[in-house]
């Protein structure tokens, strides 16, 4: 599939590699079980994720991604168009997204708004971007956990997706960043 955009990923996953436990949770990602709050990198920074929404030109997220974030008191894509995958979220249940009620209708938008750089966030939402050949890029941080089973954001694609490894750095805690670019 033709896009006009990169699609760029950014995940926090436990060393197993999944994103989400199976129920949704998250807490081992957010330190809540240990009694934290958000995570830290050590030097009171977010590991760049930040940074990394602020170049995305919209975001594109699952339904299951977009009801983690909704609830959440401060909207961290200020600013930015967010475009949520969703058969049975009504369009217009929350002026802060758009809805899509299909893949092509989201890339379609997304290519017709002239975004450059999107920020592809969810399991499914990333598989189904990185199997069409969309996503340029991603950045995986390992939280030193291992949970056991849960939501993977990668499974079975049409063929081996290779990936150039750019950097690797080690923050506070064990916590591992690596950012790889998808050879095509």
């Amino acid at each position: 599939m033709d896009a006009s955009f990169t699609g760029s990923v950014f995940l926090g996953m436990s060393v197993d590699g999944f994103i989400a436990r199976l129920d949704g949770d998250l807490s081992w990602l957010t330190g809540e079980t240990q009694g934290g709050g958000a995570p830290d990198d050590g030097s009171g920074g977010d590991f760049g994720f930040s940074e990394f929404v602020a170049a995305a030109d919209a975001l594109v997220m699952g339904r299951g991604t977009y009801d983690v974030i909704a609830p959440l008191s401060a909207w961290p894509y200020q600013g930015r168009p967010v475009h949520v995958l969703s058969t049975t979220l009504q369009p217009g249940a929350d002026a802060r997204i758009t809805v899509h009620g299909s893949f092509a209708e989201a890339v379609a938008a997304l290519n017709s708004a002239g975004y450059r750089r999107v920020y592809v966030d969810g399991g499914r939402t990333v598989r189904t971007f990185l199997a069409a050949g969309l996503i340029g890029d991603l950045t995986l941080t390992r939280v030193p956990v291992l949970i056991g089973e849960g939501h993977s954001p990668f499974g079975a694609f049409p063929a081996d997706i290779p990936l150039e490894h750019v950097r690797t750095k080690v923050h506070s805690g064990g916590v591992v960043q690596s950012t790889y670019s998808v050879s095509r």
